[in-house]
């Protein structure tokens, strides 16, 4: 009787204990959510649950949840999958996308999708190699190709339907044996309504299907890439959208471009008109009208618009042809974006493509920053195993956020500087400086190489960028002057300098002294060191760039890298160089390479031609990790062994 007296009081206190642990994780809960700003609280769920309920209530475990199979949520869910991670992809719309942007793949970007693995997602979708531009002004132009020679025959821009693109990478993402899909076996459609939160810790999404049951899916990281019309990313940063263009697309049939396999820019008034092909027979024309406001479709404005404005401003070659594409009927409209990045560092998610940061599609350097972005995080993830060490994670995310910076910052500062310059303007220093690009890049060579190899996404440095900017500044400048200057030209060219130089050299400047000092890998220390482990990263991208053979890259590596590599780079940063010298080598496991400061003086002068090599005085020990590590471990027990 007293052991039965006993067992109720047991009971009873561990019910009332009970009782008050959850009055107090509500009433944290309640506080967490208080402290959150308004906009992040419209699509941050909280959730009390653990790690363990979390797994056994779905479908299948994920490490990573997607959200979008667009460019960006299809590329790395491939990429993720490939590497061994269980994802999960949440798309709205799973049929086929019908945009009038996206089309046009940079060079960059296509090597981009060459490292990833994704290369033949273009072959069967009837797309058309790019090997430059023409640009187009007041009835002269002139050719600017990409700078391939020391690429494969293979390597060049790519323009097709976007649609096609998508779903091709799509059915290559969900073809991986380790992929993670629902149980039909495709990728799951539905709508995230909001991001699933537990102490300041994104778990996971909640998702409405197609037939509006809502659902819930749990994973150590969630990665939102759900588009330029993101409903998730005001939780995750602050979008700070401006529009200062639409462009006015429709697809022209039965002509031929001036200018074969080019892309073509005419520099009309009041702004830019774009055209590529997109198929064999197919020619995507794209007009620019700035502002927010464009001529009403149905009224008729538009077409008349179109006809008596822009037509005559084309090349005789499309002329007649863009008339019967405006009789035809089938005028789309879309807003041009632009958003900087601008993210709430949050463990356990991370925002990536256009929800995360845009620019003037002018350029065509939206797939290349994203694709960039995860060969990036790629590279970031591969050394982290299990995903749900939190703290590791969430520095390797910051982490992430910094290296990104000098391709994305680089090509989104030329984006809104070329649309800037390529709008016509009443201002006589911009009508200077429109003019002076375009006579600029006319001179070719270097003049108009270094541009296009920064267009193109083959060489994105910011200093290069500033660089160029002088140089069109100066050349505008001196176009002024010569042979005569006067108090009016002079004050033409201060204002040209002002207006061309200034501003991306501020953006610039900002993003790299933001790189520098707000990173979280980065300390006092290790400023000094950025330098040497700038230049291995450039000399293994030069090396793979200028050498196509495996084994002759492999060659290369392991009789020009010596020395230690550790005491040169944070540890953060470590996992990427070893993922960097792992991919120049071709070789799929972790490496612990030794590279010394002499060894990176010496590469260079090795190089003397194709095929010339001869072994510097430094070997390099390029080994496996756990194997190296295995191998310290026995010299140690046997040390301690007695005789």
């Amino acid at each position: 009787m007293a052991d039965q007296c006993m067992l109720g009081w047991i009971l009873a206190t561990l019910c009332v204990l009970f009782a008050i642990y959850c009055l107090v994780i509500k009433k944290k809960e309640r506080g967490t959510k208080k402290d959150l700003p308004e906009s992040r609280r419209e699509s941050v769920n909280c959730t009390a649950t653990t790690n363990e309920e979390c797994r056994s209530g779905n479908v299948s475990d994920a490490d990573v949840i997607i959200v979008g199979a667009g460019v960006a949520g299809a590329a790395l869910a491939h990429t993720l999958g490939k590497d061994g991670r269980r994802v999960r992809v949440i798309e709205r719309d799973l049929t086929e996308p019908d945009r009038i942007v996206g089309e046009l793949l940079q060079p960059g970007g296509y090597l981009k999708l060459i490292e990833l693995g994704l290369e033949d997602c273009v072959e069967k979708i009837d797309a058309q190699k790019v090997f430059g531009y023409a640009l187009f002004k007041d009835g002269k132009h002139t050719q600017l190709s990409y700078p391939l020679e020391k690429f494969h025959s293979d390597v060049a821009g790519r323009s097709f339907h976007n649609g096609r693109f998508i779903q091709s990478m799509r059915e290559k993402a969900v073809s991986l044996p380790k992929y993670a899909v629902s149980v039909q076996g495709h990728l799951i459609q539905g709508t995230v309504t909001s991001l699933l939160e537990e102490k300041g810790t994104i778990r996971g999404v909640q998702y409405k299907t197609k037939d509006g049951q809502e659902l819930t899916a749990f994973a150590p990281l969630t990665i939102v890439c759900d588009g330029c019309f993101s409903n998730l990313r005001r939780s995750l940063c602050n979008p700070k959208v401006d529009v200062p263009s639409c462009f006015v697309g429709m697809i022209l049939e039965n002509c031929q471009l001036p200018c074969a396999n080019h892309g073509h820019v005419i520099l009309g008034d009041p702004s830019p008109i774009l055209m590529y092909p997109i198929s064999s027979t197919e020619i995507r024309c794209l007009v620019d009208i700035p502002g927010q406001k464009v001529p009403s479709i149905s009224s008729g404005e538009m077409a008349k618009y179109l006809k008596t404005v822009v037509a005559p401003q084309l090349p005789p070659e499309v002329y007649d042809a863009f008339l019967a594409a405006v009789d035809k009927g089938n005028i789309r409209t879309m807003p041009n974006r632009s958003m900087p990045a601008a993210p709430y560092p949050t463990p356990g998610a991370l925002l990536m493509g256009d929800a995360f940061n845009m620019r003037h599609p002018l350029t065509g350097g939206g797939m290349t920053v994203a694709l960039s972005d995860i060969v990036v995080l790629r590279n970031l993830l591969r050394p982290l195993r299990d995903l749900n060490d939190s703290p590791t994670l969430c520095k390797y995310l910051e982490s992430f956020y910094t290296l990104r910076k000098p391709v994305a910052s680089t090509i989104n500062t030329l984006a809104g500087a070329l649309y800037k310059v390529f709008c016509a303007s009443p201002d006589e220093a911009r009508k200077e400086m429109r003019q002076a690009c375009f006579d600029y890049l006319s001179l070719g060579g270097v003049f108009s190489e270094g541009p296009v190899s920064l267009l193109s996404g083959l060489n994105p440095r910011p200093l290069s960028l500033v660089a160029h900017f002088f140089a069109v500044a100066i050349y505008g400048v001196g176009r002024l002057l010569l042979p005569f200057p006067s108090p009016k030209r002079i004050w033409i060219g201060a204002r040209l300098i002002s207006v061309s130089i200034y501003p991306p050299l501020c953006t610039l400047s900002v993003a790299m002294v933001h790189r520098e000092l707000s990173s979280p890998s980065l300390g006092q220390k290790e400023l000094d060191k950025c330098s040497s482990l700038q230049l291995f990263l450039h000399i293994t991208d030069l090396l793979q760039s200028c050498e196509t053979d495996l084994t002759r890259r492999q060659e290369i590596a392991n009789f020009s890298y010596a020395g230690q590599i550790e005491p040169l780079v944070s540890p953060l940063l470590l996992p990427l160089v070893q993922s960097r010298l792992a991919s120049f080598c071709g070789l799929r496991w972790q490496l612990n390479p030794k590279i010394s400061p002499k060894a990176l003086i010496l590469i260079p002068n090795k190089l003397q031609g194709p095929r010339t090599f001869h072994r510097p005085a430094l070997l390099v020990r390029l080994t496996v990790k756990n194997e190296d590590k295995d191998r310290r471990e026995e010299n140690k027990r046997a040390r301690r062994k007695p005789p």
